[in-house]
C-alpha cells in the first residue's frame, strides 16, 4: 500500500483516509476477478484538487464515470472549445482500454439555456429551438470530424428542469440556499469548503471576480440558482414563480441523474475551475451531504494561436469550421493538438499543422493495408497513463516507425484516434510519380543547357496545385501539402 499513500501524501487527512480506503477496495476488487481482468497498467491523473498528480483508484472498477461540461448552443465551437473535447476523447479510450468499454460512461453535456441563445434570438428573429438545434448539430458534425467518440450521454439542459427545481428545494431545505425577488440563491458563507478547488478565500474572489453586486443578496458572492423570467423569455413554473435555472445548477443536475453522487473525473478548460466549477462542489455536496461528488477535477490549460491569445480584436479567432474550410483536416488539427499536453498552452501555427499533415500523409502511406496489431504498444499506452502525455505517445510512434514496426504504429496511432479508415478520405493517395520523372527529366536539360527557366516554371507550377516540391542531389520528392488540388494538375501535362 505504499504507492497508495505516496500519491495520496498531498492531500489533507480525510482525503488520505478516503484514497486509502478505495485503493483496498480496489485490491479486493481485483484479487477476486479472473487474471484475464486485472489491470496490468495503471493511470496516473493531476488533480486540480489535490494539485497534484495521483494515481487514479476509481470507486468502482466496474462502473468508472466522467463528466465534461459541453457547449452553450448559440453558435460555432471555436478552436479552444475542442481541447478539452479532445483531452476528454483520449481519457474515455484510455479508460476503456484499461476497464473494458461495456465499464466506462461519459457524459458531455448541452447547455441550451443561456442568456447568449437569448441574446442570439432577440438579434435574428429566430427561434431560441431552432438556434440550439442548428448548433448542436454544427458542434456534433464538428468534434466528430476531429475524431472524438461520441459519449455515452449528451444531456441537454432544458430536459433536466424538473431535477435542477429538486435540487433548488433540496439546498433551501438545508439552509444553503434562500429565495429573494424571485430568485433563489446559493449561500457561499453556508459551505465551509468553498473555494477549496480554486485555492482561493472569499475575499480574494470577490476581489478579483465579476459579481453581479444586486440589493436581494445577502452576500455579494452568493450565485443563482434560479432566476425570473419575463414573458419573452424561456421559462418553467416553479416554487418560486416563472423563470429560468442559473448556468451552475445545471451540471450538478444532470451528473446526478446519469452518474449518481459520487463519480470519478470532472473537467473542462482551466477557466471554469472559478466560478463553475468550485459552484457546482458547493452545490452538490451541500445537497447531498454524504456524498463526494467527483474525485478528480481535469483541466486543460488554453489555446493560443501564434502565439498570441485567441481573440476576434487580434483577427486571430477561429472556428474548428474555419479551418476545416480552408483546408486543414480534422485529423491534422486532432494530430497538432495531441502534440502538446492537455495541461500546457497549446499553440496553433500553420507551420505545425503542415508538419502535421506531411507526418500523417507519411504514416498513412506506410501502413496501407497493414493490419494493426491486436494490443496497444507500451511506448504508447504507458506515456497515456501517465497523465494523458500525448505528446509522449507521438514520440512513441515516430520510434515505432524507426523500427519499422508498422503493424504497432497502426496500433498506437488508432489509441489517439488518429490512423482510423473513416478519418482518411483527406489523404487519399495521389500518384505523384510522373510528375516527379517529368521534373527530373525537366532538371537534367536545364543543367545541361545551363537554363533553368522551364525547371523553375514547372516546380512553381507544382507549388501552385498545393504541391511540395523537395528537390536534392539525390532526387526529387514530391508531397500533397494543405489545400492541395489534384484538378490542376491536369493542366501541367
Amino acid at each position: 500500500m505504499a504507492l497508495f499513500a505516496q500519491k495520496c501524501q498531498p492531500l489533507p487527512i480525510l482525503d488520505y483516509f478516503l484514497c486509502f480506503q478505495a485503493g483496498m477496495k480496489l485490491l479486493s476488487r481485483l484479487d477476486k476477478e479472473p487474471m484475464g481482468r486485472k489491470l496490468m497498467t495503471t493511470l496516473s491523473l493531476h488533480n486540480t484538487l489535490a494539485r497534484a498528480k495521483q494515481l487514479f483508484v476509481p470507486l468502482d472498477p466496474q462502473n468508472i464515470r466522467i463528466y465534461l461540461c459541453g457547449p452553450t448552443v448559440y453558435d460555432r465551437a471555436h478552436l479552444g472549445n475542442a481541447r478539452n473535447v479532445i483531452m476528454f476523447d483520449v481519457l474515455f479510450r484510455v479508460l476503456r482500454k484499461l476497464y473494458g468499454e461495456a465499464h466506462v460512461t461519459y457524459v458531455r453535456n448541452f447547455t441550451d439555456i443561456d442568456d447568449k441563445i437569448n441574446a442570439k434570438a432577440s438579434e435574428t428573429g429566430r427561434s431560441i429551438a431552432e438556434i440550439t438545434q442548428e448548433t448542436t448539430a454544427w458542434y456534433l458534425q464538428d468534434m466528430a470530424d476531429l475524431g472524438n467518440l461520441d459519449p455515452t450521454h449528451m444531456p441537454r439542459a432544458t430536459a433536466y428542469v424538473p431535477q435542477m427545481i429538486q435540487m433548488i428545494e433540496n439546498l433551501i431545505n438545508a439552509e444553503h440556499a434562500y429565495a429573494a425577488d424571485g430568485h433563489v440563491l446559493f449561500a457561499v458563507d453556508s459551505y465551509a469548503d468553498y473555494g477549496r478547488l480554486s485555492g482561493r478565500t472569499i475575499d480574494d474572489m470577490l476581489a478579483g471576480a465579476r459579481v453581479e453586486v444586486a440589493p436581494y443578496k445577502r452576500n455579494p458572492m452568493d450565485f443563482v440558482l434560479w432566476k425570473p423570467s419575463s414573458g419573452d423569455q424561456p421559462g418553467w413554473q416553479s416554487p418560486w414563480g416563472f423563470g429560468r435555472p442559473g448556468w451552475h445548477i445545471e451540471c450538478s443536475a444532470m451528473s446526478l441523474d446519469l452518474l449518481g453522487e459520487s463519480f470519478d473525473i470532472h473537467g473542462g478548460g482551466n477557466d471554469l475551475t472559478f466560478p463553475h466549477h468550485e459552484n457546482e462542489i458547493a452545490q452538490s455536496c451541500c445537497a447531498h451531504p454524504k456524498s463526494q461528488f467527483a474525485q478528480v477535477w481535469l483541466h486543460n490549460e488554453m489555446l493560443q494561436v501564434d502565439g498570441k491569445k485567441m481573440s476576434k480584436s487580434l483577427g486571430n479567432f477561429f472556428t474548428v469550421r474555419d479551418l476545416i474550410e480552408q483546408g486543414f483536416a480534422g485529423e491534422v488539427i486532432r494530430f497538432v493538438f495531441l502534440s502538446t499536453h492537455y495541461g500546457k498552452p497549446m499553440d496553433w501555427t500553420k507551420e505545425r499543422a503542415q508538419d502535421a499533415e506531411k507526418t500523417l500523409r507519411k504514416w498513412r502511406k506506410l501502413t496501407a493495408g497493414v493490419a494493426a496489431a491486436k494490443t496497444v504498444p507500451a511506448c504508447v499506452l504507458d506515456p497515456l497513463c501517465d497523465d494523458l502525455n500525448t505528446a509522449g505517445a507521438i514520440a512513441g510512434l515516430h520510434s515505432l516507425l524507426a523500427q519499422e514496426d508498422l503493424s504497432e504504429l497502426k496500433a498506437g496511432a488508432q489509441m489517439l484516434g488518429l490512423l482510423e479508415p473513416l478519418m482518411g478520405a483527406w489523404s487519399q493517395a495521389v500518384d505523384l510519380s510522373q510528375f516527379e520523372t517529368l521534373l527530373e527529366a525537366t532538371r537534367a536539360q536545364a543543367m545541361q543547357d545551363k537554363d533553368f527557366a522551364e525547371l523553375d516554371r514547372l516546380k512553381l507550377a507544382l507549388q501552385n496545385t498545393g504541391v511540395e516540391v523537395r528537390m536534392s542531389k539525390t532526387g526529387i520528392e514530391l508531397l500533397a501539402g494543405p489545400g492541395f488540388d489534384p484538378k490542376r494538375l491536369d493542366t501541367l501535362l
